[in-house]
């Protein structure tokens, strides 16, 4: 299999490739690691006439703590680049381990943040977790640019808010919060390098034994990254205990709206919506780490 011809180019400055961006239009793809992109074009899947490389975007590849706002992501920022960032070592050491949980090695050292999220793919491992800790993304386009939160950025199967033609993704933000712990918890058919089957985010706030807030997010069991507001509720104000995340789960499970594929019936995700979020919440109750 071999790429088709098309037209190269890569732009020194954000606001050069938002202007290229915009004057190419539906010609062209934004290529960051390629992972995707280049795997469709090589199989037919999309023929771009152009494409708008962000690699000489340095500042896009960032991991930073901001004081008063948060942990800044550039888009560029790899997979293995959240595995092994310090910065989220130390504040939310959540991403870090989902990001350890996608594809292979190699696909880590070459697959973006920003790539993964406008992929918008539901059973990515990414976005419930961003979405659990009320992450929010930047859109830079040729004259405007706007923030969203994750968790409105998805519409559907492969589809997300960005405008292809004008908007580039260039960072996420966790921002800061007072969450006591946090975790994601998936299953796939492989030990390694498998698609998720279901995935459950959960990020909690505790007073003693007492859960004051909850944030809960299932990837893979719905057209989007979805909020288990239901479970949610069932958890806040109250002392946690087995039986109560045991009921968090069922009210979970009442949240996804699963299909049947080669990897898992809708019934079976079903039933794992509801043991991965009790395990997820027990998790970042008992570990206590964001």
């Amino acid at each position: 299999m071999y790429l088709p011809d098309f037209d190269y180019y890569a732009p020194s400055s954000l606001q050069e490739a938002c202007d290229l961006l915009r004057s190419l239009g539906a010609r062209a793809k934004v290529l960051a690691g390629g992972t995707d992109l280049l795997v469709k074009m090589k199989h037919g899947l999309v023929a771009p006439e152009a494409i708008v490389s962000l690699k000489a975007l340095d500042d896009l590849r960032k991991i930073e703590y901001v004081p008063g706002k948060g942990i800044v992501i550039g888009a560029l920022a790899t997979h293995n680049d959240l595995v092994n960032s310090p910065v989220l070592h130390q504040r939310f050491l959540s991403v870090s381990e989902a990001a350890h949980q996608m594809a292979n090695n190699q696909i880590r050292n070459r697959g973006t943040v920003g790539g993964n999220l406008v992929n918008a793919i539901p059973s990515a491992d990414l976005p419930p977790i961003l979405i659990a800790l009320g992450a929010d993304i930047t859109l830079v386009g040729a004259k405007v640019s706007r923030t969203v939160p994750l968790e409105s950025f998805f519409t559907g199967p492969s589809c997300c808010v960005i405008d292809p033609q004008d908007e580039i993704l260039t960072e996420i933000v966790i921002p800061e919060q007072q969450t006591t712990g946090s975790t994601y918890i998936k299953f796939g058919l492989r030990r390694s390098g498998a698609l998720s089957v279901t995935g459950v985010a959960a990020a909690v706030t505790m007073d003693g034994d007492v859960i004051v807030d909850a944030r809960i997010c299932l990837g893979a069991v719905y057209p989007v990254p979805v909020r288990a507001r239901d479970a949610e509720d069932v958890l806040r104000g109250k002392t946690w205990s087995d039986e109560l995340l045991k009921e968090a789960g069922e009210a979970a499970a009442c949240c996804a709206l699963p299909i049947d594929d080669i990897r898992g019936t809708a019934e079976y995700r079903v039933d794992l919506v509801r043991v991965l979020t009790a395990r997820a919440l027990r998790k970042a109750i008992t570990e206590g780490h964001a």
